[in-house]
């Protein structure tokens, strides 16, 4: 697809287009890829976000904006707004991600929403990286309530299994992919006693775990 058609949905046309292009290349695709971008990105998009929930939430101490950033920008959010764009559409893969349907992958949605930034930022500096991410989060810094900070699915999963007296899941890292500071990670999530196992996948060995048990969670309330 198009990538001028991807500029309006950000809401930044780029004096270098390249930039953009190079931000939605997957390293499968090429060893010019995004991974670069997505570092620099995920610093900015941090602070911005960390910049806005600090003027917003004056009172706020520490942990909670903390925690409250980490809610903003954790993978399943960036998705959520990837989604939204359609930016699946638009990202350059691999042979084995086109068939293993990388293109609706969390983690390479969420990776490729904050090379965008860092391609931002690079082509028109901090003010427009800026508009860009309040842009696309506006809506979930609008809503965000501090009063309902969701605690991670590993927690909630562990306080649930010990109020019924069920032994702690296990956490196992079933495969490591990619080279050292690109890596994938998948962790399976098991619970014997009820019979439940789930596979997470994430970029660091905990959002993997993390996935698992938000999972694990699901096939609970089922």
């Amino acid at each position: 697809m198009a990538l001028a058609s991807l500029q309006p949905l950000i809401g930044y046309t780029f004096s270098a287009p390249s930039l953009l292009q190079l931000a939605i290349t997957h390293r499968s695709f090429s060893g010019n890829n995004n991974e670069r971008l997505e570092f620099l990105g995920d610093g900015v998009l941090n602070f911005i976000v960390a910049h806005q929930l600090y003027h917003r939430f004056a009172k706020l101490p520490e942990g909670d904006l903390s925690r409250l950033r980490a809610q903003l920008v954790k993978e399943s959010s960036l998705c959520e707004i990837a989604l939204t764009l359609n930016l699946g559409d638009y990202l350059k893969l691999g042979e084995g991600e086109l068939k293993s349907a990388g293109w609706r992958r969390p983690s390479i949605l969420a990776d490729a929403l904050e090379a965008i930034v860092g391609a931002v930022y690079l082509d028109g500096g901090f003010v427009a990286a800026e508009a860009v991410v309040l842009k696309l989060f506006a809506e979930k810094l609008s809503t965000i309530d501090p009063k309902s900070i969701d605690k991670d699915a590993k927690s909630q999963l562990q306080e649930y299994l010990q109020s019924k007296k069920i032994e702690l899941p296990d956490y196992v890292v079933v495969s490591i992919e990619g080279e050292a500071h690109a890596q994938s990670f998948k962790v399976e999530c098991v619970i014997n006693k009820l019979n439940i196992k789930t596979l997470g996948e994430g970029t660091s060995r905990r959002n993997a775990e993390q996935q698992a048990a938000q999972l694990a969670m699901e096939k609970i309330s089922q």
